[in-house]
């Protein structure tokens, strides 16, 4: 790849950063994965479920949503690949998703907002 020529130079190696600097497509994925927990109550709802498996009904209960705004915010953080789901009979239950991606969503956020996983 041909790199531009920087207008000033400040000794501070740019050219090994622009050598190093992700594809587009990189900050995209990255993009689209905050900005689907750029909402609180989506936000919310993923850390529940980085601790528990719930259905819709018991984690409309935890947030205090209607069962519709919550399957609205599942759809999504389930097309982003951050939760999974599974069906029991009629019953549908989600929890996040067993990647290292959730897994180090769900450590910033608790890192982020100061508190420990209840699970430690």
């Amino acid at each position: 790849m041909t790199y531009p020529s920087l207008p000033h130079d400040h000794g501070q190696n740019e050219m090994k950063l622009l050598e190093r600097i992700p594809a587009d497509e990189s900050f995209i994925t990255l993009s689209d994965i905050f900005s689907q927990l750029g909402d609180e109550s989506r936000l919310r709802i993923f850390w529940i479920l980085c601790h528990c498996e719930e259905c819709v009904i018991n984690i409309s209960s935890m947030v205090n949503m209607s069962s519709p705004a919550v399957s609205h915010h599942l759809r999504q953080l389930r097309a982003g690949g951050l939760i999974t789901s599974r069906r029991n009979g009629k019953e549908v239950y989600y929890k996040a998703a067993d990647t290292e991606k959730t897994r180090l969503l769900h450590s910033m956020i608790e890192s982020l907002m100061e508190i420990e996983c209840p699970e430690k």
